[in-house]
């Protein structure tokens, strides 16, 4: 199956379905980081895109969610977290919901890291001692909450959950336990549990395996293939780096996978600070390349125009770098001048790049070279959350909680 063929089969079995504009769950309708918005200004003739509006939402890493008209993200203050909506075109908050948590800043600020799902009227969150809350999206009602910990006793990774909720069906489907953990949509009961092992801190990303469903889970000891339903693992492609974290998502490339990650690497495991494509087939997994240029320890790629976009480098690494690769090959085609690694996402032929210090970059999503297309401070750092496009507004929020909204719509 062609890329172009996945994509539409991928979004027809998603259980997210949205407006055009709408990014309703972490790397959008497509599970891949590019949004299909093409009205929006890759440039600006001041300089530097007008901002719109700003809020606080308290110290985190969660990205946002935008939905009919509604942007969703969660932080830290004074002991709890917040759910935050808050109205796209004005930021005057609608509603927030809040619960007893603990900062717990270890090597880092601390705060929640997963992002909001929204869908169906509803917002589905996972907190990170393992709190699911199940809201309305319109009233920020509670609907039904779970503590996955404390309920199945599956182990809490070392830094928090980070992965945030995958839908499928009736499903809510978290990376929690050994290769995941699903709760019903209707009241938060059990639907399966895996292994009761600490899970890794990326996000279940949907993939077709021998002609089904399934989902690709990176877990503490590499890369499961997991079947929605049921939780039966169908396969796991060995990738265990330093300190358990696996947290870029992985990246479906056609039937492959690309898979990146940080730190040094372990024994035996296929991986390292690196990236892989991971050749699926009904024989299993197998790894078709390994390239140390791309070792993304939180960002997650993406793939356009059949080029894959990803940043080299851990956070707060000064001389991280924006890289292509061709993914048929592992090929490294360019790298970036050095910047700490932030979020990525793409759009319309072009890559939108936060820095870790808070500089929005357009690039042009090419091969023959690094072409920059406009750069300007937006926010102050640090950022590692992934910005967000949506209806000609791009949402960038930093560590300490400033949320910042700018106009890239050309036709305001």
């Amino acid at each position: 199956m062609r890329k172009l063929d996945l994509i539409l089969t991928v979004s027809l079995l998603a259980a997210v379905t949205a407006p055009a504009g709408d990014w309703p769950r972490y790397r959008g309708v497509n599970f891949d980081g590019v949004s299909s918005e093409k009205d929006w200004l890759g440039k600006w003739p001041e300089g530097q895109p007008k901002q719109l509006w700003k809020q606080k939402v308290g110290i985190g890493f969660a990205s946002m969610t935008v939905a009919e008209g509604r942007v969703y993200t969660v932080g830290h203050a004074k002991g709890q977290d917040a759910i935050y909506c808050f109205n796209a075109l004005t930021g005057e908050e609608v509603w927030k919901h809040t619960y007893e948590q603990k900062l717990a800043p270890k090597y880092y600020d601390g705060g929640p890291s997963a992002t909001p799902t929204v869908a169906d009227g509803r917002v589905y969150h996972l907190s990170k001692e393992g709190d699911v809350f199940c809201l309305d999206a319109k009233s920020g009602a509670l609907l039904w909450h779970v503590n996955v910990v404390k309920t199945f006793a599956v182990a809490e990774p070392e830094w928090g959950f980070a992965g945030s909720p995958h839908l499928d069906g009736d499903l809510v489907i978290l990376n929690a336990g050994t290769h995941g953990l699903a709760l019903k949509k209707s009241d938060g009961s059990k639907g399966w549990v895996s292994g009761l092992t600490a899970a890794a801190y990326a996000t279940p990303v949907p993939f077709q395996f021998a002609g089904e469903r399934a989902l690709a889970i990176f877990g503490s000891e590499g890369l499961y293939a997991v079947a929605p339903k049921t939780g039966r693992q169908l396969w796991l492609f060995p990738w265990k780096t330093e300190y358990d974290v696996n947290a870029a998502d992985p990246v479906v490339v056609g039937d492959d996978l690309l898979l990146t990650s940080g730190y040094k690497f372990v024994e035996r495991s296929n991986s390292g600070a690196a990236a892989t494509l991971v050749k699926v087939s009904s024989d299993g997994p197998q790894r078709s390349w390994l390239n140390k240029d791309l070792a993304g320890q939180l960002v997650s790629p993406v793939l356009v125009n059949g080029l894959m976009f990803g940043i080299h480098g851990n956070v707060g690494d000064k001389a991280g770098k924006l890289r292509c690769l061709d993914p048929q090959t592992g090929k490294t085609l360019w790298s970036s001048p050095a910047a700490e690694p932030g979020g990525l996402a793409a759009a319309d032929g072009k890559l939108i790049w936060v820095t870790g210090q808070g500089e929005l970059v357009i690039v042009a999503a090419q091969g023959d070279n690094y072409r920059e297309l406009a750069r300007a401070q937006v926010i102050s750092a640090k950022v590692w959350s992934a910005p967000v496009l949506s209806d000609g507004r791009i949402y960038v929020r930093n560590s300490k909680g400033d949320l910042v909204c700018v106009d890239v719509k050309s036709s305001r």
